[in-house]
């Protein structure tokens, strides 16, 4: 393996969402990632977040099966759970029963609502998470509901990436103490913290409750999408003065009305217009135009689109892997730099545990 987390051995319990995600992350990383999966769990090539490890399938409710899970969790610095509390508990794999094998491990734990609290024990997905935390009421049309911003709120910003830096946080510590410890990332919390910078604009008073009035959520005529003459959008984000200047130059827009940028009350009106001029040309000929200015434009482009653009080309940010197009790891390294992902490996206990230095002829325990 390479990469920055190169040598570093995490166990993850399979499962789908954020925990995958963040183990993913963990494994483009350099990290050695074993995932323990049901026996029968399909191996799929389109399953992205699965990449770059290896899976053995183990029946935990089997003593024999709990055992080898525990050899594996021994020699792990890492393991990441995503089920809901108190179920690694029942199956005997809570933090009590690793810590007594493996003291120095670091657990983390990704539930939707944390480990404890009135809603700790309730079913759930990312659209609820991120609509107690404020995040899902300010996205959206006026007038119109609220808008699901997929699942990068919830399952993959505040909880898979988060559980990510709470694990390589605790990782550090551990150094220092000699002593692991549990992550309780929830993505509710994590949902809230995406939104500190929203809060502090509320606070400050630049931020109202009402949807889509405010410079930041489609309010501001510099700071949405605009549909072009071919059906096809464009994004403008030209906040600072001196890139709406540059905007207004390239796009010829001399009306005096525009100089208002920041009164809010101009805005509407100010959305209509642009969305006149911009209507007048195909997207291809406005990226001709702005693309690479400090206008702060891009073209809006879809999953085909996106791995064609000449900037993630020269970056290559998407791969390909077994006919399965899909993002390269990031950010990058200087030193270090992460490996091409690679297809997830199906492999058996025994073959896994020679890999991680064990002898799979005995059991393991620690005295």
């Amino acid at each position: 393996m390479t990469g920055p987390l190169a040598g570093l051995k995490v166990v993850e319990m399979a499962g789908i969402g954020p925990g995958p995600f963040a183990t993913m992350l963990l494994a483009d990383l350099g990290a050695e990632v074993l995932r323990i999966a049901r026996p029968g769990a399909p191996v799929l090539a389109h399953d992205v977040t699965a990449r770059s490890r290896a899976t053995v399938a183990l029946d935990l409710r089997q003593p024999s099966d709990l055992s080898l899970a525990l050899r594996f969790i021994e020699r792990a610095d890492v393991l990441v759970e995503g089920f809901r509390p108190g179920v690694m508990e029942r199956l005997g794999l809570g933090p009590e029963a690793c810590h007594a094998r493996n003291p120095k491990l670091v657990y983390g734990r990704m539930t939707g609502w944390g480990q404890h609290g009135p809603l700790a024990q309730a079913a759930g997905h990312d659209i609820n998470y991120i609509a107690i935390s404020g995040a899902l009421h300010a996205i959206g049309r006026p007038g119109e509901a609220p808008v699901p911003p997929l699942n990068y709120v919830g399952d993959f910003g505040g909880g898979g990436m988060l559980l990510v830096v709470g694990v390589l946080a605790a990782l550090l510590e551990a150094r220092q103490s000699g002593r692991g410890q549990v992550v309780d990332a929830a993505m509710s919390d994590g949902a809230a913290l995406l939104s500190a910078f929203m809060y502090g604009f509320k606070a400050a008073g630049r931020w109202s409750n009402q949807r889509g009035e405010n410079m930041l959520d489609g309010g501001a005529h510099f700071y949405d999408t605009y549909a072009c003459a071919d059906g096809r959008y464009i994004a403008i984000g030209a906040i600072e003065p001196q890139f709406y200047a540059e905007l207004r130059e390239r796009c010829g827009i001399h009306d005096p009305i525009f100089d208002a940028q920041m009164d809010p009350t101009r805005w509407p009106l100010l959305k209509l217009k642009l969305a006149d001029i911009f209507r007048t040309r195909t997207r291809d000929e406005w990226c001709a135009l702005l693309e690479g200015s400090d206008a702060c434009f891009a073209p809006v482009l879809d999953w085909d689109e996106a791995p064609q653009h000449a900037h993630n080309r020269a970056r290559e940010a998407f791969v390909t892997l077994d006919g399965v197009v899909q993002p390269a790891p990031a950010p990058r390294f200087s030193r270090t730099p992460a490996a091409p992902p690679a297809r997830q490996q199906v492999t058996t206990p025994e073959a896994a545990l020679r890999a991680w230095g064990a002898d799979a002829a005995t059991d393991g325990r620690t005295p």
